[in-house]
């Protein structure tokens, strides 16, 4: 991720237009580009989405399945400045879809905790996806948050239990079970093989 000297609030970044197709994450004020995927990344995206949105037809859930959203993950408590992330899929109500949509002139980002956040690793990112978004969706109340690790071969779905994650990993021909996707039917390997 290549950061930025523009130090923004949070309304201004979801104005914020340099005239370029650069989708950027805000963190601690700054603008932080987010890279384009690989190959690798961008099929087991659509490899999950596809999944994902059969899970939602199957359980009847009027729910809606983003790839383009941002989710507002608050205030760092430690430098006082706001963060918003753009996780590679995101799971969100309809009513919160409903609000994103109702403004025509801002950036599509929720300020409230969407159902489920996936985060495919890339080496760049590991770091900051194993712990820093962790916390940050921890702390928001994310009830579910993939992380989808390429290099290990492993899916970890961390379930939001008393205010903290509980992971469960996922490997080889193990089916990835959600408390959110009951109704995913989807094993590691599938993931890996995209």
């Amino acid at each position: 991720m290549t950061k930025t000297p523009v130090q923004l609030s949070f309304e201004d970044y979801l104005s914020y237009d340099d005239g370029t197709d650069n989708r950027y994450e805000l963190v601690d004020g700054e603008l932080v580009m987010v890279p384009l995927p690989t190959g690798e990344h961008s099929d087991v995206t659509d490899l999950l989405a596809k999944a994902i949105e059969v899970a939602i037809s199957q359980q009847q859930e009027n729910w809606k399945l983003k790839r383009d959203v941002g989710v507002y993950v608050g205030v760092n408590p430690k430098t006082g400045k706001e963060r918003s992330r753009t996780p590679d899929l995101t799971v969100l109500t309809d009513a919160q879809w409903t609000v994103i949509k109702a403004d025509k002139t801002r950036a599509a980002v929720t300020k409230t905790p969407p159902l489920l956040v996936v985060e495919i690793v890339s080496p760049s990112s590991r770091k900051t996806d194993y712990e820093t978004k962790q916390g940050e969706y921890q702390q928001l109340g994310v009830p579910e948050y993939w992380i989808v690790d390429l290099q290990q071969q492993k899916v970890s779905v961390l379930t939001l239990v008393d205010d903290e994650y509980q992971t469960t990993e996922f490997t080889r021909n193990q089916r990835i079970i959600s408390p959110t996707l009951t109704a995913l039917s989807l094993t590691v390997q599938e993931v890996m093989s995209a």
